[in-house]
């Protein structure tokens, strides 16, 4: 396999996952301003919707979407736990976190990350993100990762939030159970691993 990363961009969720599944993977680094991949492939060509992630897997396919990419890795190693088993309860509950950190943290940091966006206008997009840090405060409570006691690959995204909100000065202090989650998720050896094959360690 092979995935499509920036450093510190959504791509560190799948990268996080094929690290703790073991899944052996190449990266390949894209520049999103140029669209080129680091061997300077034209990325549109590789990726028409031109974002990242991307997944090739080995038989050439290619998967785009991180919330998909995550569970895809997740059951080619049904035995590491990253993913409940397709069809139970605990998979739906699964999807219900990965489709609240897409739609509601990860889409609302873009225009915080947008130079031309006014500093009144992000602050109206840093509140809702302190909502919603809250509401995942609150689902912390008495428990280590999103799901209970077992890191899920939801987790992997999450932390990725974690890390944005640092990056554009979103204090999470008031949220305690989050503060603890983060260096959980810093004390995992495969996390690390993710994060200093992409530099950013």
């Amino acid at each position: 396999m092979k995935l499509y990363y920036t450093p510190g961009a959504c791509s560190v969720s799948p990268h996080i996952a094929l690290c703790e599944a073991g899944i052996p993977h190449e990266i390949d680094k894209v520049d999103l301003k140029e669209k080129k991949t680091s061997t300077g492939a034209n990325y549109m060509a590789i990726n028409p919707k031109g974002y990242i992630p991307a997944l090739q897997l080995d038989n050439g396919e290619l998967l785009v979407e991180g919330a998909v990419i995550v569970q895809y890795i997740a059951d080619q190693r049904p035995e590491s736990g990253l993913a409940p088993k397709a069809g139970t309860m605990e998979r739906y509950r699964l999807q219900e976190w990965l489709t609240f950190i897409s739609s509601e943290l990860h889409k609302t940091f873009s225009p915080l990350f947008n130079a031309a966006m006014p500093e009144d206008g992000k602050n109206i997009f840093r509140d809702r993100l302190a909502m919603r840090f809250g509401y995942v405060d609150k689902q912390l409570a008495g428990k280590d990762y999103l799901m209970g006691a077992k890191f899920c690959v939801a987790d992997g995204y999450f932390y990725n939030m974690i890390r944005w909100a640092r990056r554009v000065n979103l204090d999470l202090t008031a949220f305690p159970n989050v503060v603890a989650f983060e260096k959980r998720m810093e004390a995992r050896p495969k996390v690390i691993e993710a994060l200093k094959a992409e530099g950013l360690m």
